[in-house]
């Protein structure tokens, strides 16, 4: 069995239904993830000023930026979003997408984007694009496209949620349907989708950027998911890997 399967099986046992339970289960991974998820757009997050407004609601000797400190707050309020959703097994619909990324850029565009109409919670309507490729559906056609992408996740079977999972985000990031925060609106969406699967959910780690950006850009260039696929399950295992690690301590232990 593969650290990946290990993984899932671990995730599984635990037969998550309610917030409190999920809660339980994310002790310090959603610190981890908002951590990481947040490093990966802006290098001014630090783990330990994500840890504080997660845990105490504040931080202390703070001397950064005021957006980089809304944004760990938004990523905070995020993820009692995610419980809730979770607990009430709401759909990923387009009202599900807005309400994530309206509360992870809330307070954060900047004054050429607020100018221009743009706002959180709301599809672009200019032309933004991402990547080295310059991705990103024309405004005009974002409803269209996200609303393409959202049917077609409806009656995914829980033994394909990884694939499922990759394919969303892969084609969410190459839509790029908002003016700002589509990568950590992606990546948070891609861990509910997994969650309402019975998948664990994953931390993109921010050392590994590289390869997470090679493997999008292979959906990019040439409609080939199974670089991101892969990625993901090599991330799965490295989010686990001390629960990993102490479940087969305890197996291989003398006294069982």
């Amino acid at each position: 069995m593969t650290d990946y399967e290990k993984a899932v099986a671990l995730w599984q046992k635990r037969h998550i239904t309610t917030d409190a339970e999920l809660a339980e289960a994310l002790n310090g991974h959603s610190i981890a993830f908002a951590y990481h998820s947040g490093k990966i757009e802006n290098e001014n997050v630090t783990y330990n000023d994500t840890r504080e407004i997660f845990e105490h609601d504040g931080v202390t000797s703070y001397t950064g930026d005021l957006r980089t400190l809304f944004e760990i707050r938004n990523s905070k309020e995020a993820n009692e979003l995610l419980l809730s959703a979770f607990n009430e097994k709401r759909p990923v619909d387009e009202a599900l997408v807005r309400e994530f990324q309206r509360v992870l850029t809330q307070n954060t565009y900047d004054t050429r984007r607020w100018q221009l109409g743009e706002r959180p919670g709301e599809f672009k309507r200019h032309d933004y694009v991402t990547g080295k490729n310059e991705i990103g559906a024309s405004p005009e056609d974002v409803p269209e496209e996200m609303a393409e992408l959202l049917a077609e996740l409806e009656g995914v079977p829980d033994d394909k949620a990884l694939t499922a999972a990759a394919y969303f985000h892969a084609k969410f990031e190459n839509i790029h349907p908002f003016a700002d925060g589509n990568g950590r609106t992606g990546r948070l969406l891609m861990n509910y989708l997994l969650l309402l699967h019975g998948h664990p959910p994953v931390i993109i780690h921010e050392e590994d950027r590289k390869g997470y950006y090679a493997a999008l850009e292979a959906w990019d260039e040439r409609q080939e998911l199974e670089p991101l696929t892969a990625f993901l399950r090599e991330q799965t295992a490295k989010t686990w890997q001390k629960q990993i690690e102490r479940e087969d301590r305890k197996r291989n232990s003398p006294d069982r």
